[in-house]
């Protein structure tokens, strides 16, 4: 199949100063000169971000990873897990569409998608809450025929219970996932003939349906405001712990961080681009770090441009080489004046 990126692209992409700690995180995962093993994860944090992955994303990413654009677009564009077009703000329905979901009604699954959601795939509902596709086999075949929808399989369907569910799902409910028709897992539908003695004490749900009920809201993409991740191979124990600062710190990384931003000032960020040497993009790792203004860098000593000069993926080195400190004071001089 042949899979392109969307003929409309969004200007520019950075990560959420939560995304982008948990970014960097995954870089400290891979020894020096292998950053771009993180290519797969960060791709994806990308796309849970913005719903779908952009192109400016996969510059972003392979700017950060030190590769060549090529070679990022050539991972986005081999995984169906990604998706290259927008998606709905809801959830991306995946209709399993392979043998025996065919035989047990998953063309009816699919004219739903047509009539509530778009007539094609990867085509935004007219409220934009939703798209859809039909996808291989998604491994629940017992309980066929089913859907993937966000994060978790809805199972046992039919064509208007699965119509009834989108309704839901457009309110803001987040129906239970799981078989739909009352089973509690994948047991022969006309009841137990074994382990009936286990069942007997079972919980409430199945073990991945209780996990999305105990989590509460699978349809939402990861924000940053899930329970903080940690990076535990970092070993510095709670210290590890990243997701809600703008910037996690790199293992071994040389100087000391600066002091960071979560949020420009009231009035809004500095033009950065004005200081020679940075960029849009540049602009934007910034920003992402948590550095929005001209007085915070033109306040760096010399440990600080160390540490940014050797955080900067892809840029390494632009703080000294550009002159950004004494550019910046410049700048702030002259506001004063």
């Amino acid at each position: 199949m042949l899979r392109r990126l969307a003929a409309h692209q969004p200007e520019s992409f950075a990560f959420t100063p939560a995304n982008e700690a948990w970014a960097r995180a995954q870089i400290t995962k891979y020894p020096p000169g292998r950053q771009a093993s993180a290519i797969i994860p960060l791709l994806w944090r990308a796309q849970e971000q913005e719903g779908w992955l952009t192109k400016p994303a996969i510059e972003h990413v392979a700017d950060m990873l030190g590769m060549a654009y090529i070679r990022a677009l050539e991972v986005a564009t081999f995984y169906f897990m990604f998706q290259l077009e927008p998606t709905g703000s809801v959830a991306h329905v995946q209709i399993c569409g392979t043998l025996s979901c065919m035989l047990c009604g998953s063309e009816d699954l699919v004219a739903v998608c047509k009539k509530k959601i778009a007539p094609k795939p990867h085509t935004l509902s007219a409220d934009g809450k939703f798209t859809w596709e039909e996808v291989e086999c998604l491994g629940a075949c017992a309980n066929a025929p089913m859907a993937q929808i966000g994060k978790d399989y809805y199972e046992d369907l039919t064509a208007e219970g699965f119509e009834a569910l989108l309704d839901r799902m457009a309110a803001g409910e987040v129906p239970v996932p799981g078989p739909q028709n009352g089973r509690y897992a994948a047991e022969p539908k006309s009841g137990l003939t074994s382990l009936t003695d286990h069942f007997a004490g079972r919980a409430p749900h199945n073990g991945s349906v209780q996990i999305a009920v105990d989590v509460g809201d699978t349809l939402k993409r990861i924000d940053g405001t899930e329970v903080p991740l940690r990076a535990a191979w970092l070993g510095a124990g709670e210290a590890a712990q990243v997701g809600h600062a703008p910037a996690a710190a790199v293992a071994d990384a040389p100087g000391t961080r600066p002091a960071a931003l979560a949020a420009p000032r009231a009035g809004g960020a500095d033009d950065l681009t004005r200081i020679k040497g940075i960029g849009p993009k540049l602009a934007e790792l910034c920003n992402a770090m948590g550095f929005y203004h001209f007085d915070q860098i033109a306040g760096w000593t010399a440990a600080e441009i160390a540490w940014v000069d050797a955080n900067l993926e892809g840029f390494k080195g632009r703080v000294t080489r550009d002159g950004w400190v004494e550019q910046a004071r410049a700048l702030v001089a002259a506001r004063k004046g």
